[in-house]
C-alpha cells in the first residue's frame, strides 16, 4: 500500500496526509457506498482532539456529501466508539480521524466497515488508485450529486452515548469506594472514560483531560505510563489505567506504582477467562513482538498461544478465522472478540478491573505471574525500509546475532508498519546483552548508510 499502513493513511498533517486527501477519500466512499443503494449512503464520522482533525473531518464531509452519502458525526469520540456504532447503527462504513499514540502533528484517516472491522485492502487499493488519479471514473472526475441525493450531515452525539451505554452494561460489577486513576492522554478518551467509571461506582483521579489541540499524547497516556504511575503512587490509589490518543489500548499501573503492560494484561484476562470456562479454544493470540515471559508464564497455566506479524488487525484476523476469544499486542492493544471488534483501551480496564474484584487480589498479584524478559527496543529513522530489510550485510549480522542467543533470547527486525522506521528488539538474560545485541545490528544499519543520521531514537 502506498498511503494505507497497518492503521490507516497516516502522516504529517498538511504534509503527507492533506486536506486534498481527506476531500478525495470522502468523493470515492461517498460514490463507492452510494451506488450500492437506491438512497444516500450512511457514514459514521468520529475524531480524536488534534488541532487538524477539524480540518480533516469538514473535508472529508465536503467530499462524502459531494459523492451524494449523509455524514453523521460523533465529533470527538473513540476509534472503538466509531467501530460500535457503525457495526450496529447500519452505517455503510465507518471514519475515524486519528494518529493514535503519535505527537499533534500527525494525524490520520482509518476506515472501518459495516462490521466494525478495518476496511478490507480490496477497497484500500481502490481508493489509493483514486488518489493518484488512476482509478478509471467514467469520466473526468466521479459523478457529482445534485438536488435531494446531495449529502446531509447529522450530529450524531446519541451514537457515542450508546456506546458509553455499552460499556457500562457489560460491567458486571460496582467499583464503589475503589479509588482509580485515569490518565486521558488529553486524547479521545478524556470525557467517556471518566462517565464510564463515575457510572460503575468508582472514586475517579484524572490526569491529562485538558485537549487544547497541541497536547495529545504530550508527555501523557499510555506511552508514558511514568506519568501516571508516579500519580498512583503518590495520591496512594488502588489502580490505574491510561489510555492513548484515540483510546484503542490500554496500559495499567498497580496500587504500588508498577507498570502493568499489554502482555501481562493478556494473561490477567485469558486466567480469568479460563477459570470461568469461557476461554474459546483455550488460546491466547499475541504478536511477535510479545515477551517470552508472557509465553512461559501462559505455558504454566495451562493457555495455548499463536503468535502473529504485528499489528492489530493481524491479530483480530486471526481470532476471526479461528474462534479465538482473546488476543493483543505488548502496547496495550487488546481484542476481546466477545465484545468488541477492535482494541478497546477503556473496555480492557473494565475487564481488568473486574478480574481484581472477582479474585479478590491486588493488580501487583496477579501481574507478578509472569516474569518480564529484559527487552530492548530501538527505532531508527530511514529513508527506505525495504532497503534495510534487504541489505546482506544487515541480514547476516541478524543470523550471527541469532546463532549468539540462542534459546536463552532472541532478536527481530522489522518495518513499522505507520512510520518511516525500522524496530530492532532484542530479549535476553540482561538488559546489558539486550542492549549489546541491539547495539551492533543498529551499527551495521548505520554503517550501510541506510539511516537518517542523527534521527535514531530509543
Amino acid at each position: 500500500m502506498k498511503y494505507f499502513g497497518t492503521d490507516g493513511f497516516r502522516g504529517k498533517a498538511g504534509v503527507s496526509l492533506t486536506a486534498e486527501h481527506a476531500y478525495k477519500i470522502g468523493r470515492f466512499i461517498g460514490w463507492y457506498f452510494s451506488k450500492q443503494r437506491s438512497d444516500n449512503a450512511r457514514v459514521v464520522i468520529g475524531k480524536d482532539t488534534r488541532r487538524s482533525s477539524y480540518m480533516l473531518e469538514y473535508a472529508i464531509v465536503a467530499g462524502l456529501t459531494a459523492s451524494g452519502a449523509d455524514a453523521y458525526l460523533l465529533h470527538v469520540t473513540t476509534t472503538p466508539s466509531v467501530s460500535y456504532v457503525a457495526q450496529h447503527d447500519d452505517f455503510d462504513c465507518g471514519i475515524m480521524i486519528s494518529a493514535s499514540h503519535n505527537p499533534f502533528y500527525d494525524n490520520g484517516i482509518k476506515l472501518i466497515n459495516s462490521d466494525g472491522e478495518k476496511a478490507d485492502d480490496g477497497l484500500l487499493s481502490k481508493i489509493e488508485s483514486y488518489l493518484d488519479g488512476n482509478f478509471d471514473c467514467g469520466g473526468d472526475d466521479l459523478p457529482l450529486a445534485t438536488e435531494d441525493k446531495i449529502g446531509k450531515v447529522v450530529d450524531y452525539f446519541s451514537g457515542r452515548n450508546r456506546y458509553i451505554g455499552y460499556l457500562i452494561s457489560i460491567s458486571t460489577f460496582s467499583c464503589k469506594d475503589i479509588k482509580i486513576g485515569l490518565d486521558c492522554a488529553n486524547g479521545s478518551a478524556w470525557m467517556i472514560a471518566k462517565s464510564v467509571f463515575d457510572a460503575l461506582g468508582a472514586k475517579t483521579y484524572v490526569i491529562n483531560a485538558e485537549p487544547d489541540g497541541t497536547n495529545i499524547n504530550k508527555d501523557a497516556g499510555s506511552t508514558h505510563i511514568e506519568r501516571l504511575a508516579d500519580y498512583v503512587k503518590r495520591e496512594h490509589l488502588d489502580i490505574g489505567f491510561a489510555f492513548d490518543g484515540d483510546a484503542d489500548r490500554c496500559i495499567a499501573v498497580d496500587e504500588l506504582g508498577q507498570v502493568v503492560n499489554g502482555d501481562q494484561i493478556m494473561y490477567i484476562l485469558a486466567c480469568e477467562m479460563k477459570r470461568r470456562s469461557v476461554l474459546p479454544n483455550n488460546t491466547v493470540v499475541t504478536t511477535v513482538m510479545s515477551n517470552m515471559g508472557l509465553y512461559r508464564a501462559l505455558d504454566e497455566a495451562g493457555i495455548d498461544h499463536v503468535s502473529t506479524q504485528v499489528g492489530d488487525r493481524y491479530v483480530y484476523e486471526n481470532m476471526r478465522e479461528n474462534g479465538h476469544g482473546i488476543g493483543g499486542e505488548q502496547s496495550g492493544h487488546i481484542i476481546m472478540s466477545k465484545y468488541s471488534t477492535t482494541g478497546d483501551g477503556i473496555l480492557t480496564a473494565i475487564k481488568l478491573m473486574e478480574a481484581v474484584i472477582e479474585t479478590k487480589l491486588p493488580l501487583s498479584k496477579l501481574a507478578s505471574r509472569v516474569k518480564m524478559y529484559p527487552q530492548v527496543l530501538k527505532n531508527v529513522r530511514v529513508g527506505n525500509k525495504s532497503k534495510v530489510m534487504l541489505n546482506e550485510k544487515v541480514k547476516n549480522k541478524l543470523l550471527e546475532i541469532r546463532g549468539e542467543i540462542g534459546s536463552s533470547g532472541r532478536i527481530l527486525l522489522r518495518e513499522s508498519g505507520t512510520e518511516p522506521v525500522i524496530r530492532v528488539m532484542a530479549e535476553a538474560e540482561s538488559e546489558e546483552l539486550c542492549d549489546k545485541y541491539v547495539g551492533e545490528l543498529v551499527s551495521v544499519i548505520f554503517d550501510e548508510g541506510l539511516a537518517l543520521e542523527g534521527r535514531s531514537d530509543k
